[in-house]
């Protein structure tokens, strides 16, 4: 009868101790925003917006923001509206580049792909 208790006792214990899942934070994935037809954003193309922690809406604000702050077509920003930003430029030719951005806020992450014409 005792060994019957404590066993029923354990199980219960076991049902309403937090798990390490239960007290872990949750991760959001990142979800592909769509660029239509990838103009409109103050480049050439933009040709993906991936967005975690924030709508699709506020990311494409910000990959908007962070072109009307590049000065020219070869111009860099780093800080658009409060996000830290950082560029790996890549498939450089005479006329056109392009180009990969991370733009971070906290835990919110923006991240966009572009080609810029020369």
């Amino acid at each position: 009868m005792i060994r019957t208790a404590l066993a029923l006792a354990a199980a219960s214990l076991a049902l309403l101790a937090p798990t390490a899942a239960d007290a872990a934070p949750t991760a959001q994935a990142s979800k592909a925003c769509s660029t239509g037809d990838g103009e409109g954003f103050g480049t050439t193309y933009v040709l993906s917006i991936k967005a975690s922690g924030v709508s699709c809406r506020k990311a494409k604000r910000v990959v908007k923001a962070f072109h009307a702050c590049r000065p020219g077509k070869s111009g860099r920003c780093s800080r658009v509206d409060g996000w830290s930003c950082s560029e790996n430029r890549f498939n450089r030719s005479n006329t056109q580049y392009s180009s990969r951005v991370t733009c971070r806020k906290g835990g919110k992450v923006v991240k966009h792909t572009y080609t810029q014409w020369i």
